[in-house]
């Protein structure tokens, strides 16, 4: 069988800067977004992929492979799902990637100049990939395997079948997706165009990853109104919003910080903070599996406002919080077949399944809450949104082997 090299696919997709932005108030958030976007439309036309179409107004991207089996056998039509953006956390644009070959455990000098060093001191998975080939950055950019490696092996996979039509497999429908990085990646996702009645998105970390339970997630802002009063004069009569702003974060509960939680512990996460004396402003991303314990949070949000108000006047404290998204394993636990298909994918190849609950999001919790259940594959890629991203050459072809593995399991009678 003639398989198109995934990592080929993906250091072509890298070369592309598509990071997202949550300040343009544009679908899609940049128009840069677009070149990936025209470069598959291309390549799936040229491979052979059915019913390609192109969003160009919101930048989405939709194919299928029609299924080759004629047995009158009822078979759902399965779907992949990727996101082209980057984050906005660390700069995507002249990425340079470069490959580690046979990587000895020890450290990796990403930049000699700037002192960028990938040490498995810091990150101790480092120590999994001994005799692998590993993909990193020079140090400067994100790598972008958050998520264009699962794209490349979507892609991949799609190729193999389109080429090799011997190949036995039902309907399977891939769709590519603007905004993940900025919560915004299925708010023009068109079901009923992408077609199928399943679907999972490419998009996890760790060779083995399969996640179906995710933060309940929402964004909170603060804006703070001060009075700038020149300090030789300010007794009674200055109201610093800088001050105030620090004060808001500290009424926040100190153990539910990123930092100190994990599993299924909850956060809040200060994102960004700026402001004079005369105005200030902060954003959260408020989290937590347990929804109940999700609304407390939101609530406690919403209180530290209003006490600062009290203390300070009514309208000193502005508050706006906006859900993200839901917990999507109440919508996956009435289709488990997911869950099954995939787990025997991974262990037919002899990878083991690893079921932990999502610290964020995918694009795939809004999708199953809109109808579409859609739990969270691996992809091989490791330490996202940071300079220190890296994938791992084996874990990405093994995921290829998965998606292989799950196209197979539909393609036999549907139970």
């Amino acid at each position: 069988m003639n398989r198109p090299d995934v990592i080929s696919k993906f250091l072509n997709y890298v070369k592309y800067d598509t990071q997202s932005d949550d300040t343009t108030g544009t679908s899609p958030s940049t128009m840069k977004q677009h070149e990936l976007a025209r470069f598959l439309v291309k390549e799936l036309n040229e491979i052979g992929a059915s019913d390609v179409y192109y969003d160009e107004d919101h930048c989405y991207v939709y194919a299928s492979i029609p299924s080759n089996i004629n047995d009158n056998v009822d078979r759902p039509a399965i779907g992949f799902i990727s996101h082209m953006d980057t984050s906005d956390e660390v700069s995507g644009k002249d990425v340079k990637p470069r490959k580690v070959e046979n990587y000895d455990g020890k450290d990796i000098v990403l930049n000699k100049e700037l002192g960028v060093v990938l040490s498995p001191e810091d990150f101790p998975e480092l120590s999994n990939h001994v005799g692998e080939t590993l993909i990193v950055t020079d140090g400067t950019t994100l790598l972008g395997a958050d998520d264009k490696a699962g794209i490349a092996e979507i892609m991949t996979m799609a190729e193999v079948l389109l080429t090799n039509p011997d190949i036995p497999h039902g309907d399977i429908k891939i769709a590519f997706t603007p905004d993940e990085e900025i919560g915004e990646g299925t708010a023009h996702f068109d079901i009923e165009k992408f077609g199928a009645k399943f679907a999972y998105t490419v998009d996890g970390g760790k060779l083995g990853d399969l996640e179906y339970e995710n933060f309940n997630a929402a964004e909170g802002k603060i804006v703070v109104n001060g009075r700038s009063v020149h300090p030789g004069d300010a007794k009674d009569k200055m109201v610093n919003a800088s001050l105030i702003c620090y004060e808001f974060h500290s009424l926040l509960p100190v153990q539910m910080n990123p930092m100190y939680t994990q599993g299924r512990e909850g956060f809040f996460h200060l994102t960004e903070v700026s402001g004079s004396t005369e105005k200030a402003s902060a954003s959260y991303i408020i989290r937590d599996h347990d929804e109940a314990l999700f609304e407390k949070k939101k609530q406690l949000f919403i209180d530290a406002a209003e006490y600062l108000n009290k203390k300070y006047g009514e309208g000193t404290v502005e508050v706006k919080v906006r859900d993200q998204y839901k917990n999507m394993i109440e919508k996956i636990r009435p289709h488990m077949h997911l869950i099954e298909n995939a787990k025997k994918a991974m262990t037919d190849i002899g990878v083991t399944p690893l079921e932990f609950p999502i610290r964020g999001g995918t694009d795939g919790a809004s999708l199953s809450y809109k109808g579409l259940p859609c739990p969270n594959l691996c992809t091989g890629g490791y330490n996202y949104h940071g300079k220190y991203e890296y994938a791992s050459v084996q874990e990405m072809e093994k995921t290829v082997d998965i998606l292989f593995g799950i196209v197979n399991e539909y393609g036999k009678s549907y139970k």
